[in-house]
């Protein structure tokens, strides 16, 4: 005979008179792949195989393991990382707990931290109910089941999915993109013991303006009468009672605690937290509860932006359950440390949860640190609203997690998830019912949207609007960083005039960074990086391997430049609240999607210090517009200063510093702004710099730095000469592939530059690989370049080893060069291939032909060269270089080899 019991969703805080038994430990465990139940005698017998928990089969390495192997590189292998084993289905979990005599006739509580996704419970063969989360705790009343002595408790995992609440499982609360779909249990898992009358749930609501907390305290009775009872709340030396009827069942009292003159808020910069202490009294029950919470108020006043009244900027990452250790996040405070030192060591003041909620462990670090945190709803689909069973399920997680969660000041923000698409009203009507019941986060409806008619613009609920572009434009560089030069003078006020809620830019960056072949070693866990090793090898056997390092850093440097530059236009647009970069740490799944300057387990790549993130991603950060980033020197530098200030207060006493020098570090101009005060926000104009270039006499890559107090920031402009009277009669310029053939063969020296439309090859693309050249495979995808700075090719050309600004006209007019099909050589300016394809590619190279010598470049430096200084810069270098001593190409091309790079 089975009874099912009540399942608790209530949080239940930690009690003094609580009595605990943790269930951590040896279980014995029984797989179930077809789904067939256990007999009832094995409900009274062992198992035959045991385990630790918490934890998951997958950390006991149980399960399928993998048969892939790193051999070839396709799609399978470069999905994602590669779990070693593996197990979907129902599996059986069973321990014998002994009750102590303490515990008669108590009321008995048993908690599961986390699972996934569907949990069943027996005691000594009586079934106790059913639980079904991904982001809270499963709770079970056993209070009839368990009396003192011996039991035999067996709880089955189903981590089957149970609703279509993502496309391709790629929702991170239920993966194997980042997070694995684990079966087992992690996290607290006890049994608890209290008596008949106690507390349920204590909910803390802050009023700033009245310094007071309202709390709610729900109070459970399982005696079956009306008892009477005292109930206490304490904090900050403050205390308040009531005297309650206490009903049969649950019951809510209300009482509210004024905290006085002496109240402390909750900031990013004071992150003071109360601790609540609520007792209960009533006859001989007595219970006590604590619970942690800060007075913090956050609005959006003006389309922008507060924390208690004052303007703050969101400059946030995301967080997608990437753990590639365990393949599930951390369930104590220790691992989510690491999580948000990092984060706030690279100037961070924000996490967006994406289509996840983390558990109580990350919430209470954020709380101490000081993070503002946007959770989602495990949910991220183009059917919202359409299916009852599963709209059901969201509501109810959706009040597991103000339940939960809901007390911590650092829990600011709640989108119902990611990218949603379908019914609209019902997102609308699920907002308005969480605002109604929970009013200390604000609600947007998607964390945006691809649905025509929806994205562009606001819902009518939402209180903050999360998008790549409005109705007016991209707000995002990956809009526009190929297609527009640059411009650093360029914000988003135009295309965020008009908006009614705060903006934050969705998913900034995605910008490809190639694999660090070290990071191998640190899979230790329960996941292998196959894909690593595949590029690895793929690598290997194109004699491409000794260049790993290189393309690391010369990409990973690249995509600093441009996250930069995001960060930057966010910073100077007066209309925006904040951005949510995409990310700063790498995203293993949905095609290896190596897109961060941190690796996947928030350790430095060496591409970034944190120092020099945070010049640009602060609190404080020094900001300058000027209009290019190549110039000639009969022009005049012109830029404007401006600073953002998302500090505490306005900064008194300031006067802005710059200086101009050249890459010796000799200093060519310096000056001071007007000293004055710099209020909170952005926008604010600090003064013009006038600076003429006409000194300039050689090509230079010039660095600007801007000071404001402590704060530094740093931007790089190359100055080339106006005018060259020097010319290369021995250097034989053309475009056309049979006249350089006819001087090669008399021995002449040649700069080959056919025509882009005349060549094979990949379209130039300045940005790199956008996410994951396995997930968008059409995409040009390459990398960025690799050059060596030090040839002598590039001598009169200043450049790093990678892209940067000064190579925008020259890549954005190129055609890439597949140079696969050739001998082995070292191009003067190599394209990095995205490593999903590996192939050698060029813009410049240089050979021996005939009896002559050649470059061949696929650059367009032909084409308006007054107009374009870069291109006509190169052109020098090149041809200067081409004339000396030291041009003597090592390998030797036939017209053959060469005809294969034309149409």
């Amino acid at each position: 005979m089975f009874r099912r019991l009540v399942i608790i969703f209530l949080l239940s805080s930690t009690g003094a008179t609580a009595q605990t038994l943790p269930l951590a430990g040896k279980w014995q465990y029984r797989l179930d792949p077809e789904d067939k139940g256990i007999k009832e005698e094995w409900f009274n017998r062992q198992f035959s195989q045991s385990l630790q928990l918490p934890g998951t089969l997958d950390d006991a390495g149980i399960g399928k393991a993998s048969t892939l192997t790193p051999d070839s590189l396709n799609k399978e292998i470069l999905l994602m990382l590669t779990r070693k084993h593996s197990y979907t289905g129902p599996a059986w979990y069973a321990k014998e707990v002994t009750i102590p005599a303490s515990w008669r006739n108590k009321s008995i509580q048993l908690t599961l931290e986390r699972v996934l996704w569907n949990t069943r419970v027996w005691v000594d063969g009586v079934e106790c109910g059913a639980d079904e989360s991904l982001i809270a705790p499963h709770r079970f009343s056993a209070t009839t089941v368990f009396t003192p002595g011996k039991h035999k408790l067996v709880i089955r995992v189903d981590n089957r999915k149970r609703y279509d609440m993502s496309v391709r499982d790629m929702a991170h609360a239920y993966t194997d993109g980042t997070q694995i779909i684990w079966n087992g249990m992690i996290g607290k898992m006890q049994l608890q013991a209290k008596d008949k009358i106690h507390i349920l749930q204590t909910q803390v609501y802050p009023d700033i303006s009245h310094r007071s907390a309202l709390v709610r305290v729900k109070v459970q009775n399982e005696n079956g009468a009306t008892a009477k009872g005292q109930i206490t709340i304490q904090a900050g030396g403050k205390t308040q009672m009531l005297n309650a009827e206490l009903p049969a069942g649950v019951s809510s009292h209300e009482l509210t605690l004024q905290l006085g003159a002496e109240m402390k808020t909750w900031d990013e910069f004071h992150p003071y937290l109360y601790t609540l202490k609520t007792t209960l009294a009533a006859g001989a029950a007595k219970d006590a509860a604590s619970t942690t919470f800060g007075m913090r108020e956050v609005t959006n006043k003006n389309a922008l932006l507060q924390v208690n009244g004052k303007r703050i900027f969101l400059r946030g990452t995301l967080e997608c359950n990437i753990f590639p250790l365990t393949g599930h996040p951390p369930m104590d405070r220790k691992g989510w440390l690491k999580v948000f030192s990092s984060a706030k060591a690279y100037g961070l003041n924000h996490l967006r949860f994406h289509s996840w909620c983390p558990p109580s462990a990350a919430f209470e670090v954020a709380d101490s640190v000081g993070f503002y945190l946007q959770v989602e709803l495990p949910f991220w689909n183009k059917n919202a609203g359409k299916d009852t069973a599963m709209n059901t399920w969201l509501e109810s997680e959706a009040a597991r997690i103000s339940q939960e969660y809901g007390n911590h000041p650092s829990f600011c923000f709640w989108s119902m998830g990611n990218e949603l698409e379908g019914n609209f009203q019902w997102l609308e009507d699920m907002v308005a019912s969480l605002k109604k019941s929970d009013p200390r986060h604000l609600y947007t409806t998607t964390t945006f949207t691809f649905q025509r008619d929806h994205g562009k613009w606001p819902e009518p609920g939402d209180e903050f609007f999360i998008t790549q572009y409005t109705r007016k434009g991209w707000v995002r560089g990956q809009g526009i960083f190929n297609t527009i030069p640059p411009s650093f003078a360029t914000d988003y006020t135009k295309e965020t005039d008009s908006l009614t809620v705060p903006l934050i830019t969705h998913e900034i960056g995605q910008y490809s960074v190639f694999p660090n072949m070290e990071e191998i070693k640190k899979y230790t866990g329960v996941l292998d990086p196959l894909n690593f090793k595949a590029i690895r090898k793929d690598m290997e056997r194109k004699g491409l391997l000794s260049l790993a390092p290189q393309y690391l850093q010369a990409s990973g440097k690249f995509a600093a430049n441009l996250y930069k530059e995001e960060i930057e236009r966010a910073l100077k647009t007066r209309n925006f609240s904040g951005f949510q970069l995409l990310d700063l740490h790498d995203f293993p799944g949905q095609g290896t999607a190596l897109i961060g300057i941190l690796d996947a387990f928030w350790d430095s790549k060496g591409l970034v210090t944190p120092a020099q993130h945070r010049m640009y991603c602060s609190a404080v950060v020094p900001l300058l517009r000027f209009e290019k980033a190549a110039y000639t020197s009969n022009e005049t530098f012109t830029a404007t200063a401006e600073a953002a200030n998302f500090s505490e207060n306005a900064l008194s006493g300031i006067t802005p510093e710059w200086t101009i020098k050249t890459s010796a570090g000799k200093v060519i101009a310096s000056g001071r702004l007007a000293a004055g005060q710099i209020p909170l926000g952005n926008g604010h104009t600090l003064g013009d710099i006038r600076v003429p270039l006409n000194k300039i006499s050689a090509a230079s890559e010039l660095t600007i730095t801007l000071r404001i107090g402590q704060h530094h920031n740093e931007w790089r402009i190359w100055v080339y000469p106006d005018t060259r009277s020097e010319t290369f009669p021995s250097v034989h310029y053309t475009r056309s592939f049979p006249e350089a053939m006819q001087w090669l063969n008399e021995g002449k020296t040649v700069l080959l530059n056919p025509d882009t439309a005349s060549l094979n090859g990949v379209e130039g693309r300045f940005a790199p690989v956008f996410w994951s050249p396995v997930h968008f495979p059409a995409q040009p995808g390459t990398m960025g370049i690799l050059c060596n700075p030090k040839h002598p090719a590039l001598a009169d050309f200043p450049t790093a080893a990678y892209s940067d600004w000064q190579w925008w006209d020259l890549i954005t007019s190129s055609k890439t060069m597949v140079t696969d099909s050739l001998p082995t050589l070292t191009p003067i300016v190599r394209v990095m291939d995205n490593f999903f394809k590996n192939r050698k590619m060029a813009n410049v190279l240089e050979a021996r032909v005939g009896k002559g010598k050649l470059i061949f470049t696929s650059l367009d430096l032909y084409r308006d060269l007054d107009k374009r200084p870069a291109a006509k810069q190169l052109r020098y270098s090149l041809e200067k270089y081409m004339q000396g001593a030291t041009f003597k190409p090592s390998v030797t091309l036939t017209e053959q080899q060469l005809k294969k790079l034309l149409k």
